[in-house]
């Protein structure tokens, strides 16, 4: 009964909260959008400025490959070398192709003319995937132009399959990681806000003095947090199926798996709440916690290319778990066979972290 009223109380509390409630829907969709639109490495559009020295019908369809490519638009032909290093210091252009004289001569007698490509590596990551692609479109020009006698001989065809993502589009794995990443930070910020806002005002303590248990204190405090990060699932649902991100697994499954991710991102929340005394406090705690739980976890760099001694630390991320989680389930349609291992790891994280939370909250409050 006592533990009832309590969630009641919490409840009533948390809808009044009309800030936190939109900050919340704030998080789970309209930051999923624009984070999915604008953090990309897809490249599209890449300004590219070409010096064609030569002026020939194959430098015309060398220049048509690089104009009907999604990746590059042709910003215009400077006309001297000078020129077209002018255009990168003063970033009209981020690639230029120099195509030199006797190109189409060189490429009809069979000889393999060169084509220097200027990058703009301020930015390495851009740079090495406009690399790629101009490489690309070299190598399929190379070979509808050279004569078949001094073509490179191919004597094995690879054939590509690309699994789970056959479009290779970054979108699918940045509006998953935006949704993991929203819960982890409602996870956390919630409970933290809310313990030490009733601590600056007073009212915990008002609370103390009735015959609550510190255990049903703490349980009001973790539950609706819990289960408002639930229910936010199903508004990013529909991001996600306006992205066109597959749901291949079970809902339930990643219900449930979410509620585990969740118990740790609350646990996390209170720890931060019981050793911090204003708002303020709490806050800068939260975010000092949830920046290396990010960068550890997979969604800004695979985990496989961080050093040895991050790659152990990032063990003990709930987050690196629930990445593999909400990945497999949505792309790859897994289920509990699969991540048995992630599921137990969250358990136990979750788990730890729950008993470690409701010992410091016990302590703090006694």
């Amino acid at each position: 009964m006592r533990l009832a009223s309590l969630l009641t109380k919490e409840i009533i509390q948390f809808s009044r909260d009309r800030v936190i409630l939109l900050l919340i829907l704030w998080l789970y969709t309209i930051e999923v959008v624009i984070c999915a639109y604008a953090l990309s490495f897809d490249v599209k559009h890449l300004p590219l400025a070409a010096v064609d020295q030569d002026r020939s019908v194959a430098s015309r369809a060398l220049l048509e490959s690089f104009r009907i490519n999604e990746a590059f638009d042709i910003e215009g032909y400077p006309s001297t070398m000078a020129e077209a290093g002018d255009w990168l210091d003063k970033g009209k252009a981020s690639l230029i192709i120099v195509i030199p004289e006797k190109f189409d001569h060189d490429l009809r007698r069979g000889a393999i003319p060169v084509v220097q490509l200027l990058l703009d590596g301020s930015n390495s990551n851009t740079a090495a995937i406009a690399r790629g692609y101009a490489a690309q479109i070299l190598d399929r020009f190379q070979q509808e132009w050279l004569p078949d006698a001094v073509a490179p001989a191919v004597q094995v065809e690879p054939v590509l399959r690309v699994w789970y993502n056959p479009d290779q589009s970054y979108t699918s794995f940045m509006v998953l990681s935006m949704i993991a990443l929203a819960a982890l930070m409602v996870g956390v910020i919630h409970p933290a806000a809310s313990i030490v806002r009733e601590k600056e005002v007073g009212t915990i303590e008002q609370l103390m003095v009735t015959p609550i248990r510190i255990g049903e204190l703490f349980l009001a405090k973790t539950v609706p947090t819990l289960a408002m990060g639930l229910l936010s699932i199903f508004p990013s649902l529909l991001i996600v199926w306006w992205f066109g991100v597959p749901l291949r697994g079970s809902l339930l499954l990643f219900l449930l798996l979410t509620a585990l991710f969740l118990l740790s991102a609350i646990s996390i929340g209170v720890l931060v709440a019981a050793v911090s005394k204003t708002l303020q406090q709490a806050l800068l705690l939260s975010f000092f916690g949830l920046f290396p739980l990010m960068f550890l976890s997979g969604t800004l760099v695979p985990v496989e290319s961080m050093p040895e001694f991050l790659q152990t630390l990032s063990l003990v991320s709930p987050l690196r778990y629930y990445m593999d989680v909400i990945l497999g389930i949505f792309l790859k349609g897994a289920g509990i066979a699969e991540l048995w291992p992630q599921a137990l790891a969250l358990l136990v994280i979750g788990s730890l972290l729950f008993g470690i939370a409701i010992g410091v909250f016990r302590r703090h409050l006694s």
